[in-house]
């Protein structure tokens, strides 16, 4: 009896223990949101920027791979990817195909079709950011598991709705012209199932860099990190046609645990209309217009080039001085991401250059280029200019 006792007393403290760690599995610690309490607009955007800012970064190799494993996994321990996964109602879903952790990681090869192998996609696009610039570049809240083959088509498009579609994924994902209101260039549109997921990853890409974004080269879908108008209500609907899931609240505390940082928008979703208006309603009045209304912002935008070797990016260089002081690149000398250097990959044909100087005289040269790092080679003969004006 005495024995029977004491084995009792233990398995009650076991459950007690076990109970205690999985009750704080979920929870926003305590206070965590105190600071963006009671603000609206801008003001709460910037409150929890502060919030969310200067995270633990892990590497990209292993770190991201790694991090799947709790980050992206499935209940039965499989790889839990977005651009493949059919939901159905169970636990584990009904995908085309199933990728276990780390055996069906890429390596080095091409893929030819879906189902091949697994792949570190960054939903929003590297290239839209710069390339391998951290912390963006290993932010778990926007690489997730994708399958190579759909992650090569979903390419540097935007996310968007697709009319008729020019491929369709095994999981009934769309490429194609994009029907949103405000844009008709190519997008990737996801499952409805995970449209909110990526519609509140970018809304934490807003707030976690914003203000940290002045050397972006941007993208048709954002200037820096902030979304364009069109994209903006778009993923404001799709954040409310597809509310936050179990899914994203297990990610969310995975991704706490590495990062020491969380998604605003999947523990408190309604932050976003509170900040950008909502797309079944209109947010509160402003109280005030801005001051010192100007047009300072330049847009330089192209279309790709063409020919046997196309080109993997553009190197769009600008002087307020002229044409002549612009200088050429040098092959085998990559230049980086500044307020006058903006690299940007091929299709996404246009950057934004942000803060400039009121009624000012800006050139532009545009030097498309293949390869990177030391193989980098620019096209430095016939070089494309253009000269714009800011307004006063």
């Amino acid at each position: 009896m005495v024995i029977y006792t004491v084995i009792m007393k233990k398995t009650a403290l076991l459950f007690l223990l076990l109970s205690s760690v999985l009750s704080s599995w979920g929870e926003i610690p305590p206070g965590y949101y105190n600071s963006a309490t009671g603000l609206t607009g801008v003001a709460l955007q910037a409150a929890l920027h502060n919030i969310i800012n200067d995270h633990t970064t892990v590497s990209y190799t292993p770190g991201v791979w790694n991090a799947f494993y709790t980050t992206d996994d499935k209940p039965n321990g499989t790889v839990w990817d977005m651009y493949s996964d059919i939901p159905n109602g169970t636990p584990n879903g009904n995908p085309p195909y199933v990728y276990q952790m780390g055996s069906d990681q890429c390596g080095t090869g091409g893929v030819t079709a879906e189902g091949q192998c697994y792949s570190r996609e960054h939903s929003w696009p590297k290239s839209w950011f710069g390339g391998e610039v951290m912390p963006m570049y290993t932010d778990l809240f926007l690489v997730v598991p994708a399958d190579q083959f759909v992650n090569n088509l979903r390419w540097n498009y935007p996310y968007g709705e697709v009319g008729t579609p020019t491929a369709t994924t095994l999981n009934g994902s769309l490429l194609g012209p994009c029907i949103s209101p405000g844009y008709t260039g190519p997008v990737f549109e996801p499952r409805d199932e995970y449209k909110g997921d990526f519609a509140r990853a970018y809304f934490y890409m807003e707030t976690r860099y914003y203000t940290e974004d002045a050397t972006w080269p941007g993208s048709p879908m954002a200037v820096g990190s902030q979304l364009l108008p069109w994209a903006q209500d778009m993923m404001l609907l799709w954040s409310q046609q597809d509310p936050v899931s179990q899914k994203e609240l297990d990610r969310n505390e995975a991704i706490f645990l590495k990062q020491q940082n969380r998604n605003p928008f999947i523990d408190h979703p309604e932050y976003a209309a509170a900040i950008w208006g909502s797309s079944s309603g209109t947010a509160p009045e402003p109280s005030n217009f801005p001051a010192d209304f100007s047009a300072h912002n330049l847009y330089v935008q192209w279309t790709d080039a063409v020919g046997s070797v196309l080109p993997e990016g553009y190197l769009v260089r600008m002087s307020s001085v002229g044409f002549e002081s612009i200088p050429d690149p040098v092959d085998g000398i990559p230049v980086v991401n500044t307020t006058t250097d903006k690299n940007v990959a091929y299709a996404l044909q246009g950057c934004w250059f942000t803060n400039l100087i009121p009624n000012t005289t800006y050139y532009f040269k545009i030097f498309a280029y293949s390869g990177s790092g030391s193989s980098i080679n620019y096209k430095t003969d016939a070089v494309p200019q253009l000269q714009l004006t800011t307004q006063p």
